[in-house]
């Protein structure tokens, strides 16, 4: 059975993470008594917008994460980065409802991990060696 700990855990928390993030609209929705749309309050829009920029990196750096670990194995800086992608998304969110350094230190983060782990996987890529093909078929002249 092959395990990916560090995407599995990272994931998980990702998981949590989104979970809370769409619990803050909700919680605000039900205060405000906006049921559908933004109803023009900043502070939903800001929360909203939390989280669809959550739904729009996180999946593809879990990709990149998921990869890296299968191609290089499970290592301790793989865990720092998974740990830098949960706090640089629970920064941002913070950062969303006003905490400006939070925004702009979880922007780097997510910025950082994703360009990290591409430029690696790209590396890694880049280095791998196939053996030539091997076929059932004979090509070339009859004899």
């Amino acid at each position: 059975m092959l395990i990916l700990p560090v995407t599995l855990c990272t994931a998980g928390a990702a998981a949590v993470i989104n979970f809370w993030l769409g619990l803050r609209i909700s919680r605000l929705r039900l205060a405000e008594k906006i049921f559908v749309g933004d109803g023009g309050d900043d502070r939903l829009v800001r929360r909203m917008r939390a989280q669809l920029n959550f739904t729009e990196y996180v999946p593809l750096i879990l990709v990149l994460l998921a990869l890296v670990e299968l191609a290089a194995g499970t290592s301790i800086w793989l865990w720092g980065v998974g740990f830098a992608l949960v706090l640089g998304r629970i920064l941002h969110a913070f950062g969303m409802d006003g905490w400006g350094l939070g925004r702009r230190i979880g922007i780097a983060l997510t910025m950082i991990t994703m360009l990290g782990l591409a430029a690696y996987g790209i590396y890694i890529g880049s280095q791998y060696q196939q053996a030539a093909p091997t076929t059932v078929f004979k090509i070339g002249p009859r004899l």
